[in-house]
């Protein structure tokens, strides 16, 4: 880069730190301020925030590299996390049921659920050492990402034996971590929303460049990974590489590290399966967090409508970059590492000045990211663990001291774990498909299994990890969806077993979560305790929930393709898509948006 490139970098960085650091004095009152900023922020705000978290740069990296690699259809490979398929399910009804537990982590709401029992407890501490060790594996799979994003544009050497990669990642993330550990959830929401208006600028300038400037070739050659580490250029057409209708098979080499997407169609229907029982359980780490934050219920509606319209713009970027990257690959010779084409597409064809913007804006992403998700894991040790079990009379002063080294460990476990890594879909694959499926269903049935109890949520969480890990040590070139069932079934037997071999939570908090929550669901024994016309009230909002989910998931969908539609000026799947969107839009706007505001009166 050049000089100026390097001092618009610089200023940024400065800009960002010196915005967390004059949070600091709010954020200092306690841990509701350092972690909720006190339920006090604007849904724009958490919503903003929320969007500039979810826009990471290992996400992009990634998403970006199926795009180029696979074509539009690529973008169907990500709805097992990078759609982030899972907002539409929140801003339905999850928001609001997490919003009304009103605590602070996933892990506290294990005693407003199960009880403060020993059921309870078991739950709580299941609940919080898993998610603490997702934050490890998300920390290191950001690390990936930014440390090969940055290290492209800053040449850092490598140095004691460590790749520059690496050193690149630490570089961002103690930048990251300094208003982080200073200012907690006030210094991660606004220096979001100043990195937002980076991202914009980032996405727009992209956007209509790749729209005024580059037009496909007729054919052209594209590049997949192998196996061994190496790549395999593979030549496609402009017809085939911008259909958004994915095909039912792929034909790549058992050497190819994409074979493992052959069952193209199958491996869509198990990721659609995965994320609506995800989405239906529900999240944990950063992006609850701001659900918790929220002041009321329309806020929550509100927050994630926001929050997904703004994550719409992300797709028409990652087209735009990856069309750019095929261009460059016909006046240049293709790009081999196709995780590499974020990084050489601003590297080649970005002019100075504007690539300082868009490297900036870039570290924005990837920061924002990262500091949201330290946040939220740090809150799990200092209220799930410490303050509950370890030490209830902390001071606020100790907690906040915990609160700071905590977010500190989290980092060093999750750089040394970047060590072990090869590359950004091998952590990122793991993470969905594996862990993630160790937490998915104890997570689900929460919320509408009214006999699980706190042994079964512990025992099922128990299992579904140990089990990810034992998948990732033994078998961990297995195809997603294989390793997905093993770690399913393995959590779902821990959850029965424990589940029936111990007595049912206590009655009245099964009716007090009930009576807040007001989930659907089989609670037909709890739900009996109600008046005839709390039961018809909440019956009624159930149905106008369910109705509106069913508009809401291809909602999303086909917002986030009629972008990419537009970039890659297909004028036919555009046209077809928008009526589609307007269609849903109404759908959606008859069955949830215009009751946002209506809230059923438990006795």
């Amino acid at each position: 880069m050049s000089v100026l490139d390097y001092s618009i970098v610089i200023i940024y960085i400065s800009a960002m730190v010196l915005v967390g650091l004059l949070m600091q004095r709010r954020a200092s009152q306690g841990i509701d301020s350092f972690f909720l900023g006190n339920r006090k922020l604007p849904w724009w705000v958490l919503g903003a925030s929320g969007m500039a978290s979810n826009f990471d740069v290992s996400g992009t990296m990634i998403n970006t590299a199926f795009i180029f690699a696979l074509g539009a259809s690529g973008f169907f490979i990500e709805i097992r996390g990078g759609v982030t398929l899972i907002m539409a399910f929140l801003m339905i009804f999850q928001g609001k049921w997490n919003r009304r537990a009103k605590v602070m982590t996933q892990a506290e709401w294990m005693h407003f659920r199960f009880g403060t029992g020993k059921d309870g407890d078991a739950a709580r501490i299941i609940a919080a050492g898993s998610i603490i060790i997702m934050t490890i594996a998300m920390i290191t799979y950001f690390a990936i990402g930014s440390g090969k994003f940055v290290g492209e544009f800053l040449g850092i050497p490598a140095f004691m034996g460590l790749s520059s990669q690496f050193w690149a990642a630490t570089l961002m993330i103690v930048l990251a971590m300094i208003y982080t550990v200073a200012s907690g959830l006030y210094g991660v929401v606004w220096t979001d929303v100043f990195q937002g208006f980076l991202i914009f600028g980032t996405i727009i300038y992209i956007c209509v460049m790749a729209f005024t400037q580059f037009t496909l070739p007729e054919t052209f050659m594209v590049s997949v990974p192998l196996r061994d580490g190496g790549f395999q250029a593979i030549e496609t057409t402009r017809e085939a590489w911008t259909s958004l209708t994915p095909p039912w098979e792929m034909n790549f080499s058992p050497e190819s590290a994409y074979s493992i997407y052959n069952l193209f169609g199958v491996a869509i229907l198990f990721y659609l399966l995965k994320v609506i029982l995800e989405g239906s359980g529900g999240t944990s780490q950063y992006m609850i967090q701001r659900f918790f934050a929220s002041r009321s219920d329309r806020e929550s509606g509100l927050l994630s409508l926001f929050w997904t319209t703004l994550l719409a713009f992300r797709w028409p970027f990652i087209m735009a970059i990856a069309m750019m990257g095929v261009v460059l690959g016909t006046q240049q010779g293709v790009i081999q590492d196709p995780e590499r084409v974020l990084p050489v597409v601003i590297d080649k064809l970005v002019p100075i000045g504007i690539k300082g913007l868009l490297v900036a804006g870039l570290m924005a992403a990837a920061m924002s990211t990262f500091d949201s998700t330290v946040n939220a894991g740090a809150a799990y040790w200092v209220k799930d663990i410490y303050q509950t079990f370890i030490n209830p009379g902390a001071s606020e002063r100790q907690l906040m001291l915990h609160s700071r080294v905590s977010s500190v460990v989290l980092v060093v476990l999750g750089l040394a774990f970047m060590l072990l890594i090869r590359n950004i879909n091998e952590i990122w694959g793991w993470i969905t498909s594996s862990l993630g499926a160790g937490l998915l269903l104890p997570t689900l049935a929460r919320w509408y299994w009214w006999r699980m109890n706190g042994y079964g949520f512990a025992s099922g969480m128990a299992v579904g990890v140990v089990s990810a890990v034992i998948q990732r040590l033994v078998a961990p070139d297995i195809p997603e969806y294989y390793s997905f069932v093993f770690v399913t079934i393995a959590s779902l037997i821990g959850m029965v077993v424990g589940t029936y071999l111990t007595k049912p939570t206590d009655e009245k908090v099964l009716l007090e979560f009930y009576k807040k929550t007001r989930p659907f669901g089989f609670w037909g024994p709890i739900k009996a305790k109600l008046g005839a016309d709390t039961i018809a009230q909440i019956d009624r909002e159930n149905r106008r929930d369910k109705l509106a989910t069913f508009f809401a998931v291809p909602w999303q969908v086909i917002l986030f393709l009629t972008g990419m539609a537009l970039i890659m000026r297909s004028w036919d799947q555009f046209g077809w898509l928008l009526l589609i969107l307007v269609a849903l839009s109404t759908g959606l706007y008859f069955s949830w948006f215009r009751h946002l505001s209506s809230e059923v009166k438990v006795d």
